[in-house]
């Protein structure tokens, strides 16, 4: 379809000129336009995987036979969500013991303070020894170090009959379990009992290569820190399995000072949203990293740019409607576009079609690009 336009208008062209003197009709015709102005994107492309923001194992503190399992595997849990039941009983029994002991050191403890109390006045009158007033005082004090004794035993053992009942760690999503009720568990080889993951929220590792790092670096650009002077962020996209973009973006949170001296490549991390948890924990995806925005760049189209063996030039039309041929600085390649970043005014006439038909200082004739339309009209106007 775009061949048969460009055919059309060639003969279209053909038509008007030949109504046009004889050294008009000899010059070749070339379609213009001036540079846009935009802010142009730059990105890096990268292999990433994804992981959890918090993964943590749940594991039996004490040792019993597990009873119950209170969960369904792969749901949904909140924090201190009760998940496992492990037999209590000698714990229950442990807690009983140190009651009891906590009480046998209080009265201990009373009935030695009430011995202090009644030899004080005694050896103030000189009717009880020092002795025997240094004894009582003696058990006293052994008295209150039962008692502090008793009281940390019974917390301990409070303690451990807590562990019991094993809860969630953090909310999130629970894997499946990793014992059956019954088996015997404990603080060793079979402590393990299941994990959970927090995965509203996803981090995504990738490596990006030291010189993305060193160009975005000259852009005043550091990942893993927030800059309100600037009108964006290194935002992160990325892309599923199946060539589908997630909508949501993420943020640079973190960069590794240090460059891996084996590949040239350093560790960044950034943090997504995950509401709906499509983004899975162990899956690789492809993550397009926004490295900076050029504001206002001066931008041609690709089809405008020739290169040959001293460099990228272009030709623009001067106001007497002379060709010249002008050696640019190019930058970044966008899409069909090419950033110029030396030897481009944006309000020069550039030749966007025809360039390979001129020479420098040749003399032409322009169209205005998007004025194509405007010369078919005028030939059906004409009926030619």
């Amino acid at each position: 379809m775009q061949l048969k336009k460009t055919i059309t208008l060639a003969i279209l062209l053909l038509g008007i000129t030949g109504c046009r003197p004889k050294e008009e009709q000899q010059l070749p015709i070339v379609i213009v336009d001036k540079p846009a102005k935009e802010n142009v994107e730059i990105y890096g492309e990268y292999v990433g995987r994804i992981r959890a923001s918090s993964f943590v194992e749940v594991h039996a503190r004490v040792e019993g036979y597990l009873e119950k399992m209170l969960f369904e595997e792969g749901k949904r849990v909140k924090q201190n969500d009760p998940l496992f039941i492990i037999s209590s009983a000698q714990y229950k029994a442990r807690v009983e013991k140190a009651k009891a002991q906590l009480k046998k050191s209080e009265a201990q403890a009373a009935k030695s303070k009430r011995d202090v109390e009644r030899l004080k006045p005694l050896y103030e009158q000189h009717a009880a020894s020092q002795l025997d007033l240094d004894n009582a005082t003696s058990a006293l004090e052994d008295a209150e170090a039962n008692i502090a004794i008793s009281k940390a035993e019974l917390d301990q053992a409070a303690l451990e009959l807590s562990y019991t009942t094993v809860t969630s760690p953090l909310s999130g999503y629970i894997s499946e379990r990793f014992v059956d009720v019954g088996a015997l568990v404990g603080p060793g080889a079979n402590s393990k009992l299941a994990a959970v993951v927090k995965s509203d929220t996803v981090l995504v590792d990738f490596k990006m290569t030291a010189l993305d790092y060193l160009k975005a670096e000259q852009r005043n650009v550091r990942f893993g820190e927030q800059d309100s002077t600037r009108s964006w962020q290194p935002t992160v996209t990325v892309t599923l399995a199946d060539n589908s973009e997630y909508l949501l973006k993420g943020i640079v949170d973190f960069a590794d000072p240090i460059v891996d001296p084996q590949t040239g490549t350093f560790g960044v991390r950034a943090e997504l949203p995950n509401p709906t948890q499509r983004l899975l924990p162990g899956q690789f995806t492809r993550v397009k990293l926004l490295l900076d925005v050029r504001e206002r760049s001066i931008v041609v189209p690709r089809k405008a740019l020739a290169i040959e063996q001293g460099g990228s030039f272009i030709y623009i039309i001067r106001k007497d409607e002379i060709a010249e041929k002008r050696f640019v600085q190019i930058g970044p390649e966008i899409g069909n576009n090419v950033v110029i970043e030396r030897g481009l005014g944006e309000n020069e006439l550039v030749v966007i079609e025809g360039y390979h038909k001129l020479s420098p200082g040749i003399k032409v004739r322009t169209i205005q690009a998007g004025e194509e339309e405007a010369i078919l009209q005028l030939k059906e106007e004409k009926g030619l």
